[in-house]
């Protein structure tokens, strides 16, 4: 070999090495939802575009989640430096101080693009703490077959009590078909979010405005106990270990004939490769009963950056990439249109995605009329549709959880 190409050769060699020797690694800690599972699957876009960052993924159930990322940003643990989150913490560990602000973005974040509300839910004072991956309300899914069958029609804003009804009717547990599945995991992001926006349906609320629980109301009486009723009489075994993940397996292989819950459900229940029914799914407003204020809920998984980070450029770089348009196109890309993370831009529900999506109408209006400041038929004191934002709300809300699971 040449002297000159072994030097070439030489200097190649210890160019890549340094590249590598060099690259930050980051720890994002996230749910095991589905699209984030996508989201780490197609992040080896990021790394190759971005050979200086690597990526090492910790995939947790949601409860286990939410424990973890307390007990370590807390503690200024450090242990991770993208938090996946939701609107009550960026709101509560954003006045805190102990998120880093997601601020000069650059201009091709477009972050007007991004729905104010959302923008606002992840905000303390105008400063925003987290960028949304997705947002979701909540609404009510069908199996349309099996209405026909029955000679049933699906109301297009359905009460409570009509979905009892049609539960009781199409309950068939002799042949593994269940008239209602609902949340019964003991959580306040898991069946908690349901409970709360069912009695808020009920008129209920959690506070009166003088910070007087109200748990002991007939309104929170009848919501309770429509819920324990249709549950033990339609629901599926085991109710009380099913959360958002249990329930869709258990809609997707058809043993559901109604499903309430989060819309971002929408892309999976109509996947082919998912879903068993995916061509018999029916889709319209969360049930309401002697209102609609509250019936559905307000969320948004987002990634946040926590003040411990010792990476926190590297942080906001891939955080700004999996929120952005850019990612949206390659999920479009690689997956359909149909499984955009949705509900956080504007951008998002174009004329072909809204052809593409048939639960998207649905998913934008709720959204639209999701209202945090007014989540209840009477005045309250909070901020909150499915729960309270102040400090003390989660763990009350999570030793709630565990009085109200299915039988």
């Amino acid at each position: 070999m040449k002297p000159c190409s072994k030097a070439l050769l030489l200097t190649t060699c210890m160019t890549l090495s340094s590249v590598t020797l060099g690259a930050q690694t980051l720890t994002i800690a996230t749910v095991n939802n589905s699209d984030m599972i996508r989201m780490q699957r197609l992040s080896k876009t990021f790394e190759a575009e971005h050979p200086d960052i690597k990526l090492n993924w910790v995939v947790l159930e949601e409860n286990v989640l939410r424990q973890r990322l307390t007990t370590d940003i807390a503690t200024q643990g450090g242990q991770f430096d993208v938090l996946t989150i939701g609107m009550y913490e960026a709101a509560l560990w954003g006045a805190k101080g102990w998120l880093q602000p997601m601020q000069d973005l650059p201009a091709s974040y477009e972050l007007d693009d991004v729905f104010p509300s959302v923008r606002e839910g992840l905000s303390v004072k105008g400063t925003l703490y987290a960028l949304p991956f997705y947002a979701e309300s909540s609404m009510t899914y069908y199996r349309t077959d099996l209405f026909k069958e029955a000679g049933l029609s699906m109301p297009e804003r359905p009460t409570w009590e009509q979905i009892g009804e049609f539960a009781a009717k199409l309950n068939k547990p002799d042949q593994e078909q269940y008239g209602l599945c609902l949340r019964g995991k003991a959580g306040w992001g898991e069946n908690m979010a349901l409970i709360t926006t069912l009695a808020n349906s009920y008129g209920a609320r959690w506070f009166d405005e003088k910070w007087q629980p109200e748990f002991t109301g007939p309104e929170w009486k009848n919501a309770l106990t429509f819920y324990v009723d249709n549950m033990k009489k339609s629901g599926p075994p085991g109710a009380s270990s099913n959360g958002f993940n249990e329930n869709l397996a258990l809609f997707n292989s058809g043993k559901c004939a109604i499903w309430v819950d989060a819309s971002v459900a929408g892309s999976f229940v109509t996947d082919k490769s998912q879903s068993k029914v995916a061509d018999h799914v029916g889709f319209t407003y969360a049930p309401h009963q002697v209102t609609n204020k509250g019936s559905a809920w307000l969320y948004s998984w987002s990634l946040a950056i926590p003040a411990s980070s010792k990476a926190k450029d590297a942080a906001k770089t891939f955080s700004a990439w999996a929120t952005s348009k850019q990612y949206a196109a390659l999920v479009a890309e690689k997956d359909g249109i149909a499984n955009v993370p949705p509900g956080t831009r504007a951008s998002t529900y174009s004329e072909a995605y809204m052809q593409a999506a048939p639960f998207a109408r649905v998913t934008l209006e709720s959204l639209k009329v999701a209202d945090p400041s007014k989540p209840t038929l009477k005045p309250v004191p909070y901020v909150g549709i499915q729960l309270v934002t102040i400090p003390s709300s989660r763990p009350l809300a999570l030793r709630s959880a565990s009085c109200f699971p299915p039988p």
